[in-house]
């Protein structure tokens, strides 16, 4: 899986769509809801369910990340499904604090 900034991705269980902002340090697989993700322009309909254990959901222009690997991901499309990348959960990226108007 070639995980390269601006490609997109949809996820094969549910109706979620990303974008990747960073790329990961290392090779490895982006999930959603538990499945592999495919690239944007497959053709493959969705299949299966989303598991459980991954069923957070992708919000649209929402970053998640992978602390370890240092992959961001940009939520284009929500979806039932949440991230993974290779079984670990992306982190929802919180916003950076203003600075201070003394």
């Amino acid at each position: 899986m070639d995980l390269k900034p601006g490609s997109r991705w949809k996820s094969a269980v549910c109706d979620a769509q990303m974008v990747v902002v960073r790329p990961p340090s290392s090779a490895g697989e982006l999930q959603c809801g538990g499945a592999p993700v495919l690239p944007i322009d497959d053709p493959a309909p969705i299949t299966g369910g989303v598991s459980a254990e991954f069923a957070d959901g992708v919000a649209i222009g929402k970053r998640y990340i992978d602390e370890e690997s240092g992959l961001e991901i940009l939520g284009a499309r929500a979806g039932k499904g949440s991230l993974a990348f290779n079984g670990n959960p992306l982190a929802l990226k919180g916003a950076k604090p203003l600075p201070a108007s003394d």
